[in-house]
């Protein structure tokens, strides 16, 4: 599959391991609480955790809280946290912020770049490949990341939803950063980690959307549309 004239890259869990397979991260983070929740053993801890999780798929399944509460991931994670601990009969609002805002530093400390994001954006830009980097979430937050991880001076054009003020999946979001890169929909890629906002949105407007899959989760049930391609490692982009 010959390079596009263009990408369009998503960040994170594509640029960035920021908030995949968070069983793992949860079920850490309520160990260190487990004496202020009465949680002293594996099942007890892992009732919380699924009472959590399952109160933020909820939460985030309302597309437009979901739209509102992605500019403030901190104070959406709060509310979940406090209906998730309230399911199992936890009514104290202090220790529920103060697990979220613990979550929210640990996930912070821990991202990650993938191994070969750099080499790959590099190389393509090398290769005169024009990039995007097209984010939802707040700007100060994405900024910061972008920062950290040394990503500014590598994309053409750069569009945090808080900037811009609207995000993926919406249409407008790809017809404006394919405007900045002065391509055509038809000579353009998106690659990222959602089905939804980077293989079904932009394949309407007729881009190739390419699925990263770094875990293997595998084409999701619900999909409505099929990927260009399917990538586990961002290298293969160059493949």
């Amino acid at each position: 599959m010959p390079l596009p004239l263009a990408i369009l890259f998503d960040l994170d869990d594509t640029l960035i391991r920021a908030y995949a397979q968070p069983e793992d991260a949860w079920t850490r983070l309520l160990h260190v609480f487990a004496a202020p929740l009465d949680a002293h053993d594996t099942a007890a801890i892992e009732r919380v955790r699924m009472a959590v999780m399952d109160e933020a798929r909820a939460f985030w399944s309302d597309r437009a809280a979901a739209a509102k509460w992605r500019l403030d991931i901190p104070g959406a994670r709060r509310l979940s946290v406090r209906r998730g601990l309230a399911r199992l009969g936890y009514h104290d609002e202090a220790l529920a912020d103060r697990i979220a805002d613990a979550f929210t530093e640990l996930r912070r400390a821990e991202y990650r770049l993938y191994p070969d994001a750099l080499a790959t954006v590099d190389t393509l830009r090398q290769r005169g490949v024009k990039l995007a980097l097209v984010t939802n979430g707040a700007a100060e937050f994405q900024r910061a990341k972008i920062e950290r991880f040394d990503l500014g001076h590598r994309f053409d054009h750069i569009q945090i939803e808080g900037e811009f003020g609207m995000g993926k999946p919406e249409l407008d979001v790809y017809r404006h950063a394919l405007e900045r890169l002065g391509c055509a929909a038809c000579d353009a890629w998106m690659v990222g980690d959602n089905y939804e906002w980077e293989v079904e949105a932009p394949q309407k407007l007729g881009l190739c959307g390419i699925w990263y899959d770094p875990f293997e989760a595998g084409i999701p049930a619900h999909a409505t549309a099929q990927p260009t391609r399917v990538i586990r490692r961002l290298g293969e982009l160059l493949e």
